[in-house]
């Protein structure tokens, strides 16, 4: 079941103006903070936004990828504090499949917004511009945005043939381990 589900998600960029019911959202929660870390140090904290106003105000966190945010339902700050943990972007970066993942699974659409090293158009980073939107604690940083909502968009998933099988090697790089389809 979970390769079916990696075989059908698809990031999302438009979505339903429908709200994402409580249960929903709180599955998501769980999820993230299921998210292993290393050392169970745990450095993320997460933000979830539904105020239309703020996802609208988000949308505009950097001049491109971000605008689909204004029209989403929901929206997750995956922040993290690096003092915690020196991997706090890999550990943010589970949490973040995680979410989409999750959201999948309960027959929603998603889409990472990264904002870590992203420069903001009114000068500054997108990071620290989402920061303060958010209210966050002095130290703490945003990897990302996750957009999240009911799909107004269908697609399909990628086709096994499209997948780069050629970038698996076997004991060695560049020594192929399958039979790459459509190749004899």
């Amino acid at each position: 079941m979970f390769l079916e589900l990696l075989r059908k998600r698809r990031s999302v960029r438009k979505f339903e103006a429908r709200e994402v019911e409580r249960e929903k959202v709180e599955v998501l929660v769980e999820a993230m903070l299921r998210s292993p870390s290393s050392r169970s140090l745990n450095p993320w904290e997460f933000v979830v936004v539904d105020d239309p106003t703020t996802l609208e105000a988000l949308s505009r966190a950097k001049p491109h990828g971000a605008s689909f945010i204004a029209q989403a339902p929901l929206a997750i700050a995956v922040c993290a504090d690096p003092e915690k943990c020196d991997v706090w972007i890999e550990d943010c970066s589970i949490a973040a499949l995680l979410i989409h993942l999750a959201a999948a699974d309960i027959g929603l659409g998603s889409c990472w917004v990264q904002l870590r090293l992203r420069p903001h158009e009114g000068g500054g980073s997108a990071s620290e511009y989402a920061a303060g939107l958010l209210g966050l604690k002095e130290g703490l940083e945003i990897m990302a945005v996750i957009a999240v909502g009911y799909p107004a968009e269908q697609k399909e998933g990628h086709r096994r043939d499209a997948l780069l099988w050629e970038r698996v090697g076997h004991n060695r790089y560049g020594k192929t381990m399958i039979s790459i389809p459509g190749e004899k």
